[in-house]
């Protein structure tokens, strides 16, 4: 059966299920005290970093440029001497274009390409004669000097040292060039090399004026203005050296062309772009500019509401920022997680001063841990939507829609209090508001406002709702919200002295209702997260708990109807007693439905479900009492692994409490042949005792439904007797040590239990003269196919009823095996 029911569970819970067991299994390994003070520390420390993280709150603080309009009056915080890095990066830019482009200058460029040519010629000429001796010396017997000549030729090729090697030296030696045709090429060079050559890529360095360098004369700088008429590009200079070899008549095509190519390369540049003493010029003249210094007063007005933003008002306005951005950042953080450690722990005392929360039983760690989850979780929010606010504004450049004040009423600042309302009790949840509150005006670009605003959405999301019965109560808290905050919204316009216009109205009414709106969508979708991960039975869930459809539900009606039916009266007469004494009723009655489900194991053991004999009448006692005692650790079990609640596997762990079956503990002593061989563990439920009003509740109701149902006559008289006999039982078994019930709500409970009980069991009126039909009268029915109150545990008097010392009703111990009269008068007293 367990294993059928649990294939029933969805694989969402049982990996809930998983995650739970290792979570605890990995807290077990540090004590209470540890594991609360770690989470305050995290707690405290998470929530100052979102409060005073740059990223949130760049998201508050204005960004202006020049020549806007200044949302509000800004005022030094303290004494301000700060730089004004970007001034002085502006002037030091300056000074580093005013320093000109440094070019340096070599005026002896022609003699160094004319004694380079000469140098080379001559090297030629020289080796060319020494060669053609030698080979004539060689081949003084040759015939043809053809082949000579040829040799010659061979050995010339490789003498030219100069750009365009055999090729050229194959030219030049071809003939004996004359002197003054020597000559004018070297005039050509000299002119084509003379003046200010520059190269071609340099030409990207000139401006309006440059620095010369002359390297001779390192001391001496001047500057030229540009363009300069003798300055002359590389490519130009090397274009008069070609026009000028081709002018000489002298000269053949081919032979210009091989003198071009040869002393080309002689020409270079006499002035070059020095940029290591361009940019060390440079960085010396930035060096040498002083920053510019901006000094503020405390208390200084550096721009009022409304103003222009100047240059001088931006500087100073960067200088703030800068200052509480860098210098105070470390002292503003600490700072504020002293403040708001003290915060938390102010909440944390007014919990414990609160107690236990009744309606739902929530402790005071885990209120605390759910009060923690939810600021931090809203401050989160508020800080998200802060900057989401800021950067609509951005996006937009007409008024009203470039105020991020006005986007920011849409934030929905009630969300954390509607949650704690829905999920523990309005005092804790207008705690809630107000801390939240406090924390929203620290993000806010004008704290007291969207404190107020944020304290009056609180309100009426706390108090705006009655009971959480269905889902539709977010839908309906969400939408007093936004009517409440929109007209706040109007009135924070008025008091903060904005237009009082069509559009701010309009702008500011959207979004007040939005932050209705999306105040009911975040808490719809946290709920269920909470209700999940704090353990916490809200009134909605319970009702989705009472589901008959439910797998539990279906197989205790199919397997067990008697139980099934027994549980539904136990939860009406716990819900009705709850009332009386100010407990969760609901609670009472769901946690009734669900308390007897390990009978499912084996329901022909318990007097409600049996249709033939009592099989206990042919069982020992101790296994009797094992059987029926199993009920509750196989429901624990049960309800362990289809994943019930806590606080409703509490209902079935203790509704018996530690009390003894003691009909079949005297049976198994009467038959022991010592007394003390039997062992009264065996017939004690394990426990363990009601811990609160609500289960110690259904344990009276139990007890109570089972006795009258019992009765043959269940007058008001006889019902009075039994309800008094069984708390009595109860209370003297020290079954209601461990629960918060008083005397005073225990006779409030005594008497709602007889009320209830006599109008459920209540007899018919006989009227005077009335005569039944025969249809109507009582019917012999064999015994074997009576029901079992039909099998002798009708009882004429209270008094035969087995109750225990306990207060347990023991049906299932009385020998049916005979007569219903037999039965009684065997009755175990």
């Amino acid at each position: 059966m367990s294993k059928r029911i649990q294939d029933l569970a969805s694989p969402l819970k049982k990996w809930r299920n998983a995650i739970g067991r290792s979570t605890e299994h990995l807290l077990a390994k540090f004590s209470v005290a540890q594991r609360f003070w770690f989470g305050f520390a995290v707690l405290c420390i998470l929530t100052t970093f979102l409060i005073s993280n740059p990223l949130w709150r760049a998201s508050v603080e204005p960004i202006y440029k020049q020549g806007d309009i200044a949302r509000e009056s800004i005022i030094s915080p303290v004494d301000i001497s700060s730089t004004d890095a970007e001034e002085t990066e502006r002037i030091r830019q300056t000074a580093r274009e005013s320093v000109k482009p440094i070019f340096t200058f070599e005026s002896n460029r022609a003699d160094e390409a004319v004694q380079s040519f000469r140098s080379a010629w001559e090297n030629l000429q020289r080796k060319t004669e020494t060669a053609t001796n030698a080979n004539q010396k060689t081949n003084a017997n040759q015939k043809a000097n053809g082949n000579a000549r040829t040799n010659v030729n061979a050995k010339v090729d490789t003498q030219w040292t100069g750009a365009g090697g055999e090729e050229l030296g194959k030219i030049f030696a071809a003939r004996r060039f004359s002197e003054n045709e020597l000559e004018a090429v070297t005039r050509v060079l000299r002119e084509s090399a003379s003046g200010s050559i520059y190269g071609d890529h340099d030409r990207q360095f000139f401006e309006s004026e440059i620095s010369l360098l002359d390297r001779q004369k390192p001391n001496q700088q001047s500057i030229v203005q540009m363009p300069e008429s003798n300055m002359t590009a590389l490519s130009g200079a090397r274009n008069k050296l070609k026009a000028g070899l081709s002018q000489i008549k002298s000269l053949s095509a081919i032979e210009a062309e091989a003198f071009y190519n040869a002393i080309a390369p002689l020409i270079q540049p006499g002035i070059a772009f020095d940029s290591a003493a361009t940019e060390s010029s440079r960085q010396s003249a930035a060096a040498s500019v002083q920053p510019v210094t901006i000094s503020l007063k405390r208390g200084q007005t550096i721009v009022r509401e409304g103003d222009t933003i100047t240059t001088d008002a931006l500087s100073q306005i960067v200088a703030i920022r800068n200052y509480s951005t860098s210098t105070r950042q470390v002292n503003r953080f600490f700072g504020l997680l002293f403040l708001i450690s003290a915060l938390f722990w102010a909440a944390w005392k007014f919990i414990r001063q609160r107690g236990i929360v009744p309606r739902l039983a929530l402790s005071e760690e885990k209120t605390f841990s759910l009060f923690g989850f939810i600021v931090l979780s809203q401050t989160a929010l508020m800080a998200i939507f802060f900057r989401l606010a800021e950067f609509t504004a951005f996006q937009n450049i007409k008024a009203p829609l470039n105020d991020p004040t006005l986007w920011a009423f849409a934030i929905p600042f009630a969300f954390g209090s509607l949650l704690m309302t829905l999920l523990a009790d309005r005092r804790t949840a207008i705690f809630t508001g107000l801390f939240i509150s406090l924390i929203a005006g620290l993000l806010a670009p004008r704290g007291l406002e969207f404190a107020m605003y944020s304290t009056i959405a609180s309100s009426v999301a706390v108090y705006g709702i009655g009971s959480y019965r269905s889902r539709q109560t977010v839908t309906i808290a969400g939408v007093l919200v936004g009517l409440a905050s929109a007209v706040v919204a109007i009135a924070l316009i008025a008091y903060t002295q904005q237009p009082f216009i069509l559009n701010t109205i309009m702008l500011a009414v959207a979004c007040g209702l939005g932050s209705g709106i999306v105040t009911a969508a975040v808490t719809a979708v946290f709920l269920p997260i909470c209700e999940s991960a704090f353990g916490i039975l809200t009134d909605v869930k319970l009702l989705e708990l009472s589901n008959a459809d439910l797998p539990v539900l279906g197989q205790l009606a199919l397997r067990a109807p008697g139980t099934n039916q027994h549980s539904h009266a136990v939860g009406q007469l716990a819900e009705e007693a709850c009332r009386v004494v100010g407990g969760n009723g609901l609670l009472a009655r769901i946690g009734a439905l669900y308390h007897d489900i390990g009978k499912t194991a084996a329901p022909d053991h318990f007097v409600e479900n049996q249709l033939g004999k009592n099989p206990h009448d042919r069982l020992r006692p101790a296994q009797s009492a094992k059987i029926i005692i199993s009920h509750v650790t196989y429901g624990i079990k049960l309800g362990r692994e289809m994943g019930l609640p806590p606080r409703i596997i509490d209902f079935i762990a203790q509704h018996h409490g530690t009390r003894t079956l003691h009909y079949f503990l005297k049976k198994a002593q009467s038959d022991a042949r010592e007394e003390s061989a039997v062992d009264e563990n065996d017939f004690r439920y394990p426990g363990p005792k009601p811990q609160f009003k609500e289960a110690a509740i259904m344990m009276i109701a139990d007890s109570c439904e089972a006795a009258a149902r019992s009765l043959e006559e269940p007058t008001p008289e006889n019902v009075r007797y039994i309800a008094t006999k069984i708390i009595d039982a109860i209370l003297a078994d020290d079954q209601l040590d461990e629960c918060d019930l008083t005397l005073r709500e225990l006779t409030q409970i005594r008497e709602s239990m007889i009320k209830s009980l006599v109008a459920i069991y209540h007899s018919r009126i006989d009227y005077p003269g009335y005569t039944p039909p025969p249809s109507m009268q009582k019917l012999l029915i064999p015994d074997d196919i009576l029901e079992s109150e039909e099998l002798g545990v009708h009882y004429h008097s209270p008094a035969e009823i087995p109750i225990s010392k306990g207060g347990e009703v023991e049906n299932e111990a009385i020998d049916r095996s005979h007569s219903a009269d037999k039965a009684a008068a065997g009755t175990i007293k």
